[in-house]
């Protein structure tokens, strides 16, 4: 959706390896936001994502209107006329619970993104992990001819997740987000709720490990759990996730078999 930092840029040179041709599509999305407030204060640069874009390696830059995407809308406000495609249970968890929709809308505008652009590959990053899952779900349950790839987090020396939100931080605000990631590689769902709750400018929505392929709660036999967070700073939404280290998982299980 824009304002692009080094995260984004690794998803364009992640592409660039796969293909000679690179499209990158910037588009506000207004079905993803519950809050008009939220859509309105979201951060856009279009020129400079332009520049970053190619500079990364980006053979197009596609911006287009509201009404080139949904152009059966008689809103852009309330989005009226619009079919959404429907992000089902997994869609309703967490980041679904906390913003009603949002993954309808998502799914909506990368079906329509996919259907403008035929890529042979999709790239998406891993910060928004429930967000890649519902696509990759969606991709395999209706046989979309699209490959989607996966790229790590791009975090900040200091650990916080690159997020185009985190402008919106205060210079306090900013040195309190790093919570997320330290409460995260603790690895442990009672030792994240800790180190969270002594964070006095963050607000917790939730901190779970989980399993990443149903986003249920982690069990022993989970392969790969992961650590998820979400919460606010400064009334800015902040998310973040980790996968749990093999040797906490192999405690995790020990505990729960003693």
């Amino acid at each position: 959706m824009g304002a692009l930092h080094d995260g984004h840029l690794e998803l364009i040179k992640a592409a660039r390896k796969l293909s000679d041709t690179v499209v990158v599509s910037i588009f506000v999305n207004p079905l993803q936001f519950d809050n008009k407030e939220d859509l309105a204060k979201y951060p856009r640069d279009l020129e400079g994502d332009k520049a970053k874009a190619l500079q990364a390696g980006a053979s197009y830059v596609w911006a287009p209107t509201f009404e080139e995407i949904y152009p059966e809308s008689s809103s852009a406000q309330s989005g009226d006329g619009i079919a959404r495609l429907s992000a089902g249970a997994l869609g309703s968890l967490f980041e679904g619970a906390s913003r009603p929709g949002h993954f309808d809308g998502m799914l909506t505008v990368v079906h329509r993104l996919f259907e403008t652009v035929r890529p042979k590959y999709a790239i998406f990053g891993e910060k928004d992990l429930q967000q890649l899952h519902i696509v990759k779900n969606w991709v395999r349950q209706s046989g979309y001819p699209v490959e989607i790839i996966a790229v790590p987090i791009i975090r900040e020396p200091d650990g916080l997740a690159m997020s185009s939100r985190n402008v919106r931080l205060s210079p306090s605000g900013r040195v309190a987000a790093v919570v997320l990631s330290r409460a995260l590689a603790t690895g442990d769902r009672a030792m994240m709720h800790h180190v969270l709750a002594n964070e006095t400018e963050f607000t917790l929505d939730y901190a779970e490990i989980i399993d990443p392929e149903s986003f249920q709660i982690a069990t022993p036999a989970t392969k790969e759990p992961y650590a998820i967070v979400a919460g606010w700073i400064n009334g800015v939404r902040l998310i973040d996730n980790m996968r749990v280290p093999a040797l906490l998982t192999q405690a995790l299980t020990e505990e729960k078999e003693s």
